[in-house]
């Protein structure tokens, strides 16, 4: 059975889980502004339990192509409340940073992963999940920063690429004495790829298993499901839960989303039809 281990909970793997997507922001590209106050948020994150989420992921700074930076102090105080309040729910709670301050801050409060886009490559944030005993840790791919990776993104070969980057940063944190346990991976579908280097990550993605831990899929609502079906942002639930059961077919261990219940039902029928490895 694979275990993450995360601050408070060993969540079992054994199962795909459903990591649900919080984002306290003015501007996120799908949700941005609709749950900017923390009552919103908070009001948010227990709908998402209800709807049988297995592990909130909260983000207070937008990740989207041509996001603005904050400091720490203006990311932070969008989360503190909502995190403070999160914790509480009893389930995993995932605060989504690359900020070492934010980090700390947020580990300080009982979150459970710290899940970065920039893999723990920022100074110092390294150094606070490797002292921490137990926080579980999602790295992630991407080429560039929000604010150019997707201006002309390119590569010879991108599940390759992808993968030798995931397998550095992995034996990084390794060497650091981080035990595995701790530590999923994450292709990083959108971040500096265009959809044809996505949906050739997701037709490779087994590939990427040979780095021996579980994937962590971030399809929803992205751009490239609107390339492929045409429909805006607001219309791409269907293809955001048909390519979360992809990605699981192919591997993938828990699956980022925006609509829980939708992808908790769909689950569900995959469970029942015995299509689980």
């Amino acid at each position: 059975m694979t275990i993450w281990q995360t601050t408070r909970f060993d969540i079992d793997l054994s199962r795909p889980r459903i990591m649900g997507i919080v984002n306290v922001t003015p501007d996120s590209f799908s949700d941005g502004g609709q749950y900017l106050g923390a009552k919103d948020a908070l009001q948010q994150c227990e709908r998402l339990v209800q709807e049988g989420v297995d592990i909130l992921d909260i983000g207070g700074e937008s990740s989207r192509p041509g996001a603005p930076t904050l400091s720490p102090d203006e990311e932070w105080a969008r989360l503190a409340e909502v995190l403070k309040a999160a914790v509480s729910l009893g389930v995993p709670v995932s605060v989504d940073t690359c900020k070492r301050e934010v980090m700390h801050r947020a580990l300080d409060a009982g979150v459970d992963i710290i899940n970065d886009i920039r893999a723990l490559e920022a100074p110092g944030a390294e150094a606070v999940v490797a002292s921490h005993a137990r926080c579980g840790i999602c790295l992630m791919h991407m080429q560039g920063d929000p604010a150019s990776m997707q201006n002309r993104p390119t590569y010879p070969d991108v599940v390759a690429e992808v993968k030798g980057y995931l397998k550095q940063r992995l034996d990084a944190m390794l060497a650091l004495g981080v035990h595995p346990s701790r530590i999923t991976l994450d292709p990083g579908i959108g971040f500096g790829k265009t959809p044809a280097h996505n949906i050739e990550l997701l037709q490779r993605q087994e590939t990427l298993l040979d780095l021996g831990r579980p994937l962590l899929l971030g399809w929803s609502r992205k751009s490239t499901l609107g390339h492929i079906t045409g429909r805006p942002v607001e219309q791409r639930l269907v293809a955001s839960v048909a390519a979360a059961l992809a990605s699981i077919s192919r591997g993938a261990r828990i699956v980022r989303v925006h609509d829980v219940a939708a992808t908790a039902d769909a689950l569900k029928v995959w469970a029942a039809a015995n299509l689980s490895d």
